[in-house]
């Protein structure tokens, strides 16, 4: 039996030449249903099959279909692990260190295995990443300093990223400032936009937020930043997270009421118009505030195609967490209070609060995002672990995962945005 068996030197049934001759024969829809549904790195690979199959997966028809195929796929929760420690070392600029940010993917379903993890190639550069602005259609929007005036936008399934350059606000020019920075894409255009809103400090009062703040947008299509006129009357919290919900970017902020007093409110920049609009938070402030919110920093997140807020830790060691049922409804807030301590003796909690207050404040948990199904993932801060929690029943699911005070939670899908865009971007 052996005697009929092919060599294993034989040739291959047809040349490469021969091979490409096929394909030709086939109906032209055939050859990209094919591609769009195999593994996105397959599909990188394929590339370098021909100069036919690179033209293909590269055109941007292509890489929009590929991406609506991907929203229907298993959802996907990226996690950025960095060390408090580690942290610290690169604000301080103390590059010796060899702990390593970690990038993971997880399957967002039932078991919340591990998917796949990324290697991290800005440290190679001699970069110091401050953190994670937020994630559209598998890019990566990171920040390099605390100030965000170095962004980079990361596909980390095709390796490929882009430097923004350097924006027109910046501390050199103004001195004190302090800025915020959002991520999402504007449908209208086909266009991915970074959004850097700076308040000012006015040195002849040493106060914030006595001017608009300055409000700034990087185009990917046009590769430049332009400014936006505003005359918003607030103050932006610093690096206040800025969620993409609805085509737009929305981030608290602070307006003043009279001369001491302050009240909160939610800023809405539309990404296809650049057209500010507001909406109302709920009330977060008690008879003993008297009216002033200047010491409350709530924030919000995206909350499927709506919008959560949250204020932790004030005066309780339970988080409030206000959805709105209904986008840009005002009236659809509703309040639910996630208790972080539940699994744990009542003398146990007693300890954990009186060793908070003895250190002059009350901790409680930090909300990091949502799932997919709406339960918010919370670390507890007595070990640091995540978990998932419903917000309706309170039941608690353990991630079997650690985390640090910066570690990112945030919705991925694979896509291959960014391969057309090969004379802009740098591959790894």
């Amino acid at each position: 039996m052996s005697d009929n068996l092919p060599a294993k030197d034989s040739k291959p049934l047809f040349t490469k030449e021969e091979e490409e001759a096929m394909w030709d024969f086939l109906p032209p829809e055939i050859l990209p249903n094919i591609l769009l549904r195999l593994p996105t790195k397959s599909i990188v690979k394929f590339t370098c099959v021909c100069k036919t199959w690179r033209s293909l997966i590269r055109n941007p028809d292509f890489i929009s279909a590929h991406l609506k195929l991907s929203n229907h796929n298993q959802p996907l929760l990226l996690f950025r692990f960095c060390s408090d420690w580690l942290h610290d070392a690169m604000f301080s600029m103390q590059r010796d260190t060899h702990e390593k940010e970690v990038y993971k993917l997880y399957c967002d379903n039932q078991d919340f295995n591990e998917h796949t993890r990324f290697d991290f190639p800005f440290r190679t550069q001699a970069q110091v990443l401050s953190g994670v602005v937020g994630t559209c259609n598998g890019l990566v929007c990171v920040k390099v300093d605390c100030f965000s005036r170095r962004i980079i936008l990361w596909n980390p399934c095709v390796r490929m990223f882009v430097v923004l350059p350097e924006p027109n606000v910046t501390y050199q020019l103004y001195g004190g400032c302090c800025a915020s920075a959002g991520f999402g894409f504007d449908s209208k255009t086909n266009d991915y936009k970074v959004v850097r809103v700076v308040s000012v400090l006015d040195w002849r009062i040493n106060e914030w937020g006595v001017s608009p703040p300055k409000v700034e947008v990087y185009s990917l299509a046009t590769g430049e930043w332009s400014i936006v006129t505003t005359a918003l009357p607030c103050s932006v919290h610093p690096g206040a997270p800025m969620p993409f919900v609805n085509g737009a970017l929305h981030w608290v902020a602070l307006r003043r009421t009279n001369y001491e007093k302050y009240r909160n409110f939610i800023t809405v920049l539309d990404l296809g118009d650049l057209v500010f609009s507001e909406i109302a938070p709920p009330i977060l402030s008690d008879d003993e505030d008297d009216g002033d919110e200047s010491h409350i920093y709530p924030f919000i997140s995206a909350y499927g195609n709506s919008l959560a807020l949250f204020q932790e830790g004030f005066r309780t060691p339970c988080v409030n967490v206000w959805l709105m049922k209904r986008y840009a409804d005002a009236s659809s807030w509703t309040k639910i209070v996630i208790f972080p301590h539940i699994g744990l003796m009542d003398q146990d909690i007693n300890d954990i609060i009186d060793a908070d207050h003895a250190k002059g404040y009350i901790q409680s948990h930090r909300t990091k995002g949502f799932r997919k199904s709406g339960e918010v993932v919370v670390q507890l801060d007595f070990d640091h672990r995540l978990v998932s929690q419903d917000l309706e029943t309170q039941e608690r699911k353990d991630l079997r995962i650690s985390a640090y005070n910066y570690t990112f939670v945030g919705s991925y899908v694979k896509s291959l945005v960014l391969l057309d865009k090969h004379n802009r971007a740098a591959t790894y």
